[in-house]
């Protein structure tokens, strides 16, 4: 669970070092595929196979039908630069590696991926590629695919601890 912490905070150190003005729109370009690797990355380091295909079969619907719908609603985007605006693929990528993370680990790793996800969303309306309407679209089909394949793991019980020196994430697996 710490690689997986990891790799979400040195996202967000990422983050924070590229999010000045004109930036917002790379680093936001940058978490929108993080996420999804890290829970990736993370149904390995757990050693998950189900949370793995739990996870491609999330990922791979919610790709599927954003592209999909991309292509049959045909909307303008907001700077005009084509019309493949609704929904948000950036958010709807982003987000299904957040609410992956958290229905299937935890609220302890989820919060963050969401926080992290919703950046994304802001970083595409701030680049006038989306408006509100696709970014929120794009997540509620990111949340809802991941509803429907993935299920919580049952023998993973993840925990912030404090200590003397911080704190620490606590990872146990029950047998």
């Amino acid at each position: 669970m710490k690689k997986i912490v990891s790799i979400l905070m040195a996202s967000m150190v990422l983050l924070h070092s590229q999010a000045h003005a004109d930036e917002i729109e790379t680093a936001g370009d940058i978490v929108q595929l993080a996420l999804p690797l890290t829970a990736l990355v993370a149904t390995y380091t757990l050693d998950d196979p189900e949370g793995r295909k739990q996870f491609l079969w999330s990922f791979g619907s919610t790709f599927a039908v954003t592209h999909i719908l991309k292509r049959t609603v045909n909307k303008e985007r907001p700077d005009g630069s084509n019309t493949l605006s609704f929904p948000s693929g950036h958010t709807s990528s982003a987000m299904s590696g957040a609410a992956f993370l958290q229905k299937r680990y935890g609220w302890d790793v989820g919060l963050p991926a969401y926080l992290a996800a919703g950046f994304v969303g802001y970083s595409r309306v701030h680049a006038q590629k989306h408006d509100w309407v696709d970014v929120s679209a794009g997540a509620l089909l990111a949340i809802g695919m991941n509803e429907w394949f993935v299920s919580e793991r049952l023998d993973l019980e993840v925990g912030l601890m404090p200590s003397q020196d911080g704190w620490h994430f606590k990872l146990a697996l029950a047998f």
